[in-house]
This record gives C-alpha cells, structure tokens and sequence, in this order.
C-alpha cells in the first residue's frame, strides 16, 4: 500500500502551482498527480516520496491536506491489462471508489486504486498473481 496525499484546492489563478512549489520546497518529489474539479475548487491527489512530510508542509502553508491509503498494483502495460485486473477485483465482489494510473517503467503500468475492503483486495490481487505494490518500489 502507499500513501497519497489529497489536497482540497480553491480553484483560482495560481493556488496549483503554489501547492506544488510547497511541496518542492519541503524537498519532496512527486510521482504521481491527479486533478479532479469542479467550478469552485479542485480535489488534488498526489503520490510523493514522503507524504508525512509533504501533508506537514501543506498543512503549515494553509492547504487542506489529509493522507489516504491506497492500493497501488504493477499491472502489465498492454491492451486489456487493467481491465484483467479490474474483472479480477469485479469478480470477488470488491468495489473501486476511485482511481488512477501512471506508467513507472514502459512494460509496467502502476494502478492506484481507493477499494473500501483494502486488506480483502489486497488477498485477492496478489492471488492473481499481480504485485502490490509499497512505496519504496515506486521509487
């Protein structure tokens, strides 16, 4: 499992760009970054090398920043290979919240996944056959 950061923003001129030099400036480097918005704010999720130390900063700055465990799986970067693990999860009666993906190498592709029963999941991808992935092999 790793840690994301999610960050409720103001959507105005500026305020991403300010998280993200927070962030730099607290010397932690981002791998992951994903933006969902709405006509007033944004809700910002990030996977960094150091979330505690990223929230600390953000949280020192005013932002309003929480940490969320998330399930993150090395899944094969080719056609139908997320959807195998999705039908994989669908298959056990295991819901998604929500999601993301980013490629770390160009055979591997990382999903990141918020599953409410995370332990359950977590028994089942890794029965598959697939890899669960912990923050130091996103480094």
């Amino acid at each position: 499992m790793v840690d994301q950061i999610t960050v409720f923003l103001e959507n105005s001129k500026g305020r991403l760009a300010d998280l993200c030099r927070t962030i730099g400036n607290a010397g932690v480097n981002m791998n992951a970054l994903t933006i969902a918005e709405t006509s007033d704010y944004g809700l910002v999720r990030i996977i960094c090398d150091d979330a505690h130390k990223a929230e600390a900063a953000l949280k020192a700055a005013d932002f309003r920043a929480t940490i969320t465990s998330m399930v993150a799986v090395a899944v094969p970067n080719e056609p139908g290979g997320l959807a195998n693990l999705l039908e994989t999860l669908d298959n056990n009666q295991l819901n998604i919240e929500y999601g993301y993906c980013f490629l770390l190498k160009g055979e591997t592709a990382i999903d990141v996944l918020r599953i409410k029963d995370s332990q359950k999941a977590i028994e089942i991808i890794e029965a598959a056959g697939y890899k669960v992935l912990e923050p130091a092999d996103l480094l």
